[in-house]
């Protein structure tokens, strides 16, 4: 009897010790799995792509503005156009116009006075039979008269160069907004014709330059001839000659206001071009958080606006990211090392993992982006780590991932 109750207390001894082995094991696999998930770390990363300021070389003003907000663009397609050619040079060229008509006027004044000095050398021929100071004089009204209409051909050149540039930027923009349709082609046709004719008007007036210089060089040479048998009348000598150097005065003058504003036609308008193929986005706020604004908020310069060398006119995004930044929080430091391997799971439909390696971790803590907040009311701070985006999966600027070490 005493053998039999040995037996069933060792029986039931054993059934009491199962449980707690039972339980003992499963503690130990707790253990063994919070050990090894302690070795990884699970953060959340987001999605980004390579942005670029576009800005402004030098001071000047907005012209015209190309593209819109969220507009697609290729690499090298002109954005927008700057003219370095502010007011107060727009006025200093408006006074070189001003004094060049006013070179023009005079020319034509000195024109004036000496038809009436030729009238009277004519009346003086009728008084005499043979007066060879008569011929003479007459050459030198002839010359005269001759350099007077080169320079004001000059003049008007000159004057018509100018218009001709302005109507050749009218042409330019017509036939830019024409491919935009925003106006109708009878628009450009019309530029198109005025800045023709114009042309077709200079080149014309060159040409009567070229003959009237050859005219005068055929002047000169036979008052040359004439002057070598035949002295000047002294009288009539000097009241042509007071024209005469009021002519050259005016030759002078219109020679420098031609050279000013040639200068002044030298500086071009600055086209700002895309530097990659990508969409147009705001020109503010972070770099990593642009592309998440909304539509309005810090657009885009606009045209007419006065930008200085170094501002930001609008910004351009690559049209897919290129790249994942994440954090690292203080107690997770030691779990990562650049080319530890991860795997980043997508879990927007359709789902994706992908397996890669840490490019670049960063030296120091930097404050998170709000959208990788926890709290969005508590600020984090992290190490950044960058995970360059492999082949095959797609994500777009600002999606968020989960990434995990393996």
């Amino acid at each position: 009897m005493k053998r039999m109750s040995l037996g069933s207390f060792s029986f039931r001894l054993r059934l009491h010790l199962l449980p707690v082995l039972v339980w003992l094991g499963a503690l130990a696999c707790v253990v063994l799995l919070f050990s090894r998930r302690s070795q990884r770390f699970e953060v959340l990363g987001m999605a980004r792509g390579q942005i670029r300021q576009i800005a402004a070389s030098c001071t000047g003003r907005l012209t015209d503005i190309r593209v819109d907000l969220f507009e697609k663009v290729d690499a090298g397609q002109t954005l927008a156009v700057i003219n370095t050619v502010l007011d107060n040079e727009g006025i200093v060229e408006a006074e070189l116009k001003s004094q060049l008509d006013a070179a023009a006027a005079e020319i034509e004044h000195l024109m004036a006075q000496l038809v009436p000095t030729q009238e009277a050398l004519m009346a003086q021929q009728a008084d005499r039979e043979i007066n060879r100071a008569v011929e003479m004089r007459r050459f030198i009204v002839d010359a005269d008269q001759t350099r007077l209409q080169i320079l004001t051909l000059k003049a008007q050149i000159a004057s018509d160069r100018i218009l001709l540039a302005d109507l050749a930027a009218e042409v330019d923009i017509t036939e830019t907004l024409l491919k935009e349709d925003a106006v109708a082609p009878y628009e450009f046709q019309k530029a198109k014709v005025q800045h023709d004719s114009l042309a077709k008007k200079i080149q014309e007036n060159e040409i009567l330059l070229s003959q009237a210089e050859a005219d005068l060089a055929e002047a000169k040479q036979r008052l040359d001839d004439f002057a070598q048998r035949q002295l000047v009348h002294p009288s009539v000598d000097s009241a042509l000659e007071v024209i005469r150097k009021e002519v050259r005065v005016q030759e002078e003058l219109v020679h420098g206001l031609v050279e000013q504003l040639e200068t002044l036609k030298a500086q071009r308008e600055i086209e700002l071009k895309a530097p990659f193929a990508g969409v147009v986005i705001s020109i503010q706020g972070q770099a990593n958080q642009a592309t998440l604004r909304r539509p309005g908020e810090d657009v885009i310069r606009q045209a007419g606006e006065v930008i200085r060398a170094g501002d930001s006119v609008l910004a351009v995004a690559e049209l897919k990211p290129s790249e994942i930044v994440a954090y690292v929080s203080e107690t997770q430091l030691g779990l990562v090392q650049e080319k530890t391997p991860v795997e980043i799971v997508k879990s927007r439909p359709p789902e994706q993992k992908a397996r890669c390696e840490v490019d670049y971790i960063g030296p120091a803590l930097e404050l998170m982006p709000e959208q990788l907040w926890i709290n969005p009311n508590v600020p984090q701070w992290g190490r950044p780590i960058i995970i360059r985006i492999p082949e095959g999966l797609e994500l777009v600027a600002g999606e968020l991932v989960g990434i995990r070490t393996l």
